[in-house]
């Protein structure tokens, strides 16, 4: 039964934006030298914008690639492709689905990675054994209109660091809510997510991402924070000045706090060393951190 329409609204009534895709395709790839193998654990996402206009108003999908044919493309992509990195992967499976499907007006994938690593047997790396040893995941989403340039935000989620020297928390507001003693000595947790944008689409991604990755725990490491957002600021800003190739920086550092446990009740001290904990609820501080123009 078709859907009945009210005279005199139709023209009031458009579609604005639409896309739509596949997600949580997952995919393993083994990659067979000779003296050793590569393992890598994907999950993709891609999403298409375009000529759908048909579809959502009239229920005509001539125009539509099914969600399952997206998947399948994920996986014949990925039988071929020579790339080292997802974010070659990505712009791979971009140019593909622009260069089948002309009513596709730009498509979007997204690459999430799982950090597997040969095994260390004796000291050395296994050739073909892997261990997931970190919930470390390697972020990108490339993006690109027909005719455009391509688009490409990397990034990673889920850094878990923490530092027990070199951090405080002192001179914020107090009001008669206010419950938290100033710390001067406090431990530092958190589970980084960063986001950066490239200025280039041609680039040695894989060696960038390294780059990136150490200037970023390199000053979470050695600064002397003030703040979750003292330090957040500081990390961005030495990306910015160390690898000319990033554009901006996004960070999101959930403060992941743990307690000074009070022993006095039991009849002992506790130098700074016995805490609790405490992952809800937890301080949540985010920024973008981009050059001046």
């Amino acid at each position: 039964m078709d859907t009945p329409r009210i005279e005199g609204a139709e023209a009031l009534i458009v579609l604005a934006e639409n896309r739509y895709g596949k997600s949580r395709v997952r995919l393993v790839r083994v990659k067979r030298h000779a003296d050793r193998h590569d393992f890598s654990e994907w999950q993709v996402q891609v999403l298409l914008q375009g000529d759908f206009t048909s579809c959502f108003e009239d229920g005509d999908n001539s125009k539509i690639l099914a969600t399952d044919t997206m998947k399948n493309t994920v996986y014949s992509v990925a039988r071929d492709t020579t790339a080292e990195n997802i974010e070659e992967f990505a712009k791979e499976l971009v140019e593909f689905l622009l260069g089948k499907h002309s009513q596709v007006s730009q498509a979007e994938v997204s690459v999430e990675q799982k950090m597997w690593e040969h095994l260390a047997v004796q000291g050395e790396p296994h050739p073909t054994t892997f261990v997931n040893s970190s919930g470390e995941r390697q972020t990108t989403t490339v993006s690109r209109s027909q005719g455009g340039a391509f688009s490409i935000v990397s990034g990673l989620e889920n850094l878990v660091i923490m530092k027990t020297a070199g951090s405080a928390f002192e001179g914020f507001i107090r009001d008669p809510l206010t419950t938290l003693p100033e710390a001067s000595d406090r431990l530092f947790g958190t589970a980084v997510k960063a986001k950066w944008s490239y200025k280039a689409s041609e680039l040695d991604f894989s060696r960038l991402r390294i780059n990136i990755r150490e200037a970023l725990l390199e000053v979470f490491a050695v600064h002397n924070s003030k703040s979750v957002q003292h330090t957040l600021f500081a990390m961005a800003e030495h990306v910015l000045n160390t690898v000319p190739e990033v554009e901006d920086v996004e960070l999101t550092m959930p403060n992941k706090h743990c307690l000074l446990v009070d022993l006095s009740r039991f009849g002992q001290s506790n130098p700074n060393e016995i805490f609790v904990p405490i992952d809800e609820p937890h301080g949540y501080i985010e920024a973008r951190v981009t050059r001046q123009r």
